[in-house]
């Protein structure tokens, strides 16, 4: 059968790759952004918004214009599917902004403008995408050197199809997630074993056959440097290099926080995944359950709505 999955590793660009990088991450951000304002602007005159297909013909046009009269002449230095991808995903947020409407959800989700004071972002690609052991061939950027050799698919296997390349930002390193269309088996459930899960604050996990998967309470761990580190970026002159390089280093304590906090939910929910046939899990209303002040923190740092989204599709994927 085939099956969508993505495959994400890290890589090693040289200076003249990271600077292409974040100008494709700039051109996805100045293009939604954009996007947006148009969409705001039409539907408050005529009540109707532009789709993606009409605003990215209208972004081609206004790449040929100069800066001066309000033009993207930079943008055609990068790859047309950073824009156009952008716009794409903006589409997808309104349907998922008037489908939280129409259902009455109490958080409706309006999409917001992108700062560059919250990330770099990232951009997507599509088109001739190849992978070899150590390095990737990615459109307008050329062959970009791979820190995990061997793990992305090769381009010559027959039973994989690349679909799009998503490249992100985070702590100063850049990530590639590979989105791929994969011929499998039908997946064999393992031997005949009913497992009851119930997750906590106190253990990430215990099932009802005695494992116990230990919280490993990864914010709270790093509470005291993350603390410090927030202190130092508020001293800095905003603006300044030294304050830009106090906010890459609390950047880079969340980015491990957040490391840890995944590893410890992936090898939980693997392990039950692969112990049992039949997993049963609790029905959770977490952003319920975030209401209580007193529990809020301890919750987000155990991130139990990510456990049993994970929980989910890796017993599903294994049948």
């Amino acid at each position: 059968m085939k099956v969508f999955r993505a495959y994400k590793t890290e890589l090693d660009p040289n200076d003249k790759q990271r600077t292409a990088l974040l100008q494709h991450a700039g051109a996805a951000r100045v293009a939604y952004n954009w996007g947006l304002r148009r969409k705001i602007n039409a539907y408050q005159a005529t009540g109707k918004s532009p789709t993606a297909i009409d605003l990215h013909r209208e972004l081609n046009r206004l790449k040929d214009l100069p800066k001066e009269e309000g033009g993207f002449p930079w943008m055609r230095e990068s790859s047309k599917c950073a824009p156009q991808e952008a716009l794409r995903n903006l589409d997808k947020a309104f349907t998922a902004f008037f489908r939280r409407c129409k259902e009455g959800a109490a958080y409706k989700g309006f999409p917001r403008f992108k700062s560059r004071k919250r990330g770099i972002g990232g951009f997507r690609l599509t088109g001739v995408i190849r992978a070899s052991a150590t390095h990737v061939q990615l459109p307008r950027l050329g062959c970009l050197k791979l820190k995990e050799r061997g793990y992305l698919p090769e381009a010559d296997r027959s039973d994989i199809r690349v679909l799009s390349a998503a490249v992100t930002e985070q702590a100063g390193r850049w990530f590639l997630s590979l989105q791929v269309e994969q011929q499998v088996e039908d997946p064999k459930p393992p031997v005949e074993h009913v497992v009851g899960v119930d997750v906590g604050i106190q253990h990430l996990a215990t099932t009802s056959d005695g494992q116990v998967f230990e919280n490993p309470r990864a914010l709270r761990g790093a509470e005291r440097r993350v603390r410090l580190c927030q202190k130092a970026v508020s001293r800095k002159v905003k603006g300044s290099r030294s304050r830009q390089k106090a906010v890459q280093r609390l950047q880079r304590q969340h980015y491990r926080v957040a490391n840890l906090r995944k590893d410890a939910i992936h090898q939980a929910t693997t392990a039950i995944a692969k112990s049992a046939s039949v997993v049963g899990i609790e029905d959770l209303n977490v952003r319920g359950m975030l209401g209580n002040r007193c529990l809020a923190k301890a919750l987000s740092d155990a991130s139990l709505a990510e456990v049993l989204r994970q929980l989910a599709y890796k017993v599903a994927g294994r049948g």
